[in-house]
């Protein structure tokens, strides 16, 4: 047995000696819990050579028992029955001598509270710790679901900002690269219109020859009237110039004058009063007006209105392009086919070109403009790339 105690409830009508044909009151016995009720067996005392059993519940109603095994050495009658909470808690136990036509009975009420019972909050505690494991469950889903939408979320706007800073570097690449490449075009273009304008300059090519009635005294003319230098290597300011033979009054006029590696230089044109003013005043070289030149000295181009070149390769050749009818006197780099700068005059009558070399003692001489044959300049964007 698995109680803690067995309940034994014995209703006896008198103690005494089991002898056949005597009468006792079965006995009620308290089993056990079993099958969500408690197990009641009921015995006999007596023997009995023929007898009958019966269980009845409280309203005198036959209810079914189940029969003992029985003990061989004797010859008793028992079974036991499993009562219920409830109306059927009060059962009586019969027995019946079908021999001596009589009958014994016992009886026992046990109340609910020995019955095994179920707390009536036990199903609402339970459904109510089902609904917490649901919601829990639920939540933990949930938040699972979220972590994995908000991972996802912020793995995409990684990979969105990882494009999109990809993207920035393509275009500044892009940009750079097209930026280069314009600046190239420009260069390019800027480099063909230099050469145009030479070309065109070129066009005009005059003979200039040195006139020896209007120099400086330290000068030396060579005896093609194309050269000149300085006999006074002592001397180291500009001072002498000559002045050509040719006037011009208008038109364009373009002459090329060779300075090689001459240290300082001037180059450039004088109006005929300034021509009239050296040749009957020998002392006087260079005025200050009506003077209109290209100085270079000590890696530096100056123009005669105060411009400035610095950082520009020294030329040996320098083509000058005279043109009256704009009052522009423009200087080239005849080797490299591009402008060094460009004067503006106001003057009258006749101009005439003038020379004025260093104090080295080299030849700085006009040379002679020969008709030269160049390739097609590019027109279109291609060629000019090319």
């Amino acid at each position: 047995m698995e109680l803690t105690s067995a309940i034994f409830i014995f209703v006896l009508a008198s103690i005494h000696q089991p002898i056949a044909g005597v009468g006792h009151d079965p006995l009620l016995v308290v089993d056990d819990y079993e099958g969500g009720g408690i197990r009641l067996k009921c015995l006999s005392e007596r023997l009995f050579s023929e007898a009958q059993l019966l269980w009845m519940d409280s309203r005198g109603d036959n209810i079914t028992g189940t029969p003992l095994p029985v003990d061989t050495s004797t010859v008793s009658i028992s079974s036991s029955i499993i009562l219920k909470a409830g109306s059927r808690n009060s059962v009586s136990c019969r027995i019946i001598d079908k021999q001596l036509k009589t009958s014994t009975e016992s009886s026992v009420a046990i109340a609910d509270a020995f019955f095994p019972s179920t707390s009536p909050w036990l199903a609402a505690f339970v459904l109510i710790l089902l609904l917490s494991i649901f919601l829990v469950l639920a939540a933990m889903y949930k938040m699972r679901n979220n972590n994995k939408e908000v991972t996802r979320a912020q793995n995409t706007r990684k990979q969105i900002q990882e494009d999109i800073d990809e993207l920035k570097d393509r275009l500044e690449e892009q940009k750079r690269r097209f930026e280069k490449e314009n600046e190239d075009a420009k260069g390019k273009i800027e480099n063909v219109r230099n050469e145009l304008k030479f070309r065109k300059a070129r066009r005009n090519a005059v003979n200039i020859t040195l006139d020896q009635k209007c120099k400086h005294p330290n000068l030396c003319i060579s005896d093609d009237k194309r050269r000149v230098k300085s006999s006074d290597k002592t001397e180291t300011v500009l001072k002498a110039m000559v002045v050509a033979t040719e006037g011009f009054p208008s038109k364009k006029h373009y002459w090329e004058v060779e300075v090689g590696n001459q240290s300082q230089w001037e180059l450039g044109v004088v109006s005929e009063k300034i021509r009239n003013m050296i040749m009957n005043n020998t002392e006087n070289s260079l005025p200050a007006n009506n003077v209109f030149s290209l100085q270079y000295s000590q890696g530096t181009y100056t123009f005669s209105d105060g411009q400035d070149i610095r950082d520009c390769e020294q030329c040996s050749v320098v083509g000058v392009l005279l043109d009256m009818e704009n009052t522009e006197l423009s200087f080239y780099d005849a080797e490299e086919m591009r402008p060094l700068g460009t004067v503006f005059f106001e003057c009258t009558g006749n101009i005439y070109p003038f020379f004025s070399p260093d104090s080295s003692g080299n030849w700085l001489g006009v040379r002679p403009v020969k008709p030269q044959t160049y390739e097609a300049l590019p027109q279109s964007d291609k060629e000019i790339n090319k």
